[in-house]
């Protein structure tokens, strides 16, 4: 089960992963923190269904909230070298990272493909 997808604020949606499932909230906020202190100062908006960040008026990406999962997505994702191998998705531009728990956070190197996809976004502006 996932979020309703309804919700208009970043509150409202983290108030919805909360009553589908405490683990993928906690899992989301730890994605927000991490997001927050690699790119320092970011923008949040809530657009299809996830929490969409931008650093200095530039899209970085989003995460969302599934039912066995958390996904961050890139949507320069296409655009980043893979140096550690866990971007997935086919698509002409769109890649994600799945995290099934907080340490996927280190594990699947989240700080550093947030780096890459601000700099593929820069890059595309």
């Amino acid at each position: 089960m996932t979020p309703s997808a309804r919700a208009t604020s970043v509150e409202g949606l983290l108030e919805e992963i909360r009553f589908v499932s405490e683990e993928r909230h906690a899992l989301v906020q730890a994605v927000r923190t991490r997001v927050q202190r690699t790119l320092g100062s970011v923008d949040e908006e809530v657009k299809y269904g996830g929490i969409l960040f931008a650093s200095d008026g530039v899209p970085v990406g989003g995460v969302f909230a599934y039912a066995r999962h958390v996904s961050v997505e890139f949507g320069q994702g296409a655009a980043i070298a893979d140096p550690f191998g866990f971007l997935e998705g086919g698509g002409q531009g769109r890649r994600h990272v799945k995290l099934r728990s907080e340490a996927d956070i280190d594990a699947k190197h989240l700080a550093e493909y947030l780096a890459l996809a601000l700099e593929a976004s820069r890059l595309a502006a």
